[in-house]
């Protein structure tokens, strides 16, 4: 599982036993890992609770901010080693699930990460997290069969401070220059126009597009 913010740990229940889950963090902003509070109690006090720790893998600092998020006395820490196994990322390749994981540094503050995914079979999955303009995330993107990336924002200046977010015609921008064989749009809050992301998108980028939707699924 790549990232497990609010409502993620419900929509991951329709789809497989959350025992049998690892997640990878991109980033410790709320939105991308509070969830993990709900999965915590899950495998502690379920009637069938989980057998062993999960893998957890996320930046540094990530058993604090989970673990501050998951106490029950305010200005406590939580121990969540008793359910996660936790890693913290390095510039080494992870293996994980039968993939090869490349997590790569991007320009979202604080310590933010996206991720390059390769099957057995060698199809590849880039994911930019959350991030502005940067070689990184071409480098990470490269060829990818499918480039799930943000976009939060459309372009115009006054709207966009920096080393945050993609508008429309970035993420474009950067498809084309990673040369991306599928290009899906996601991170795009409700009040940004998905119809003007996507015309954005449209402007620097000539292939497949998809503009991503809940409970929607990619097959490579």
């Amino acid at each position: 599982m790549m990232d497990c913010g609010p409502g993620a740990f419900g929509e991951l229940q329709r789809i497989i036993n959350p025992r049998e889950v690892a997640v990878m963090l991109s980033h410790l902003h709320a939105d991308h890992c509070m969830d993990l509070a709900a999965m915590l109690v899950w495998r502690r006090y379920s009637p069938e609770p989980a057998t062993g720790r999960t893998h957890l893998w996320g930046p540094p600092g990530v058993c604090e901010r989970i673990g501050a998020g998951s106490s029950e006395v305010p200005g406590e820490v939580d121990d969540i080693t008793d359910t996660f196994d936790v890693h913290e990322w390095g510039t080494e390749e992870v293996q994980l699930g039968g993939f090869a994981i490349r997590p790569v540094v991007v320009d979202h503050v604080p310590n933010s990460y996206g991720f390059r995914l390769t099957a057995p079979d060698g199809k590849v999955l880039a994911y930019s997290g959350d991030t502005a303009p940067c070689d990184e995330l071409i480098d990470l993107a490269t060829d990818a069969d499918l480039f799930l990336c943000e976009a939060s924002w459309t372009h115009a200046p006054s709207e966009r401070p920096p080393h945050l977010h993609l508008s429309g015609v970035e993420a474009g921008e950067a498809a084309t220059k990673a040369n991306v064989k599928l290009l899906a749009i996601t991170h795009v809050p409700p009040w940004t126009s998905k119809q003007d992301i996507y015309d954005e998108v449209r402007r620097t980028y000539s292939g497949p597009i998809e503009m991503v939707s809940q409970g929607q699924t990619f097959e490579l």
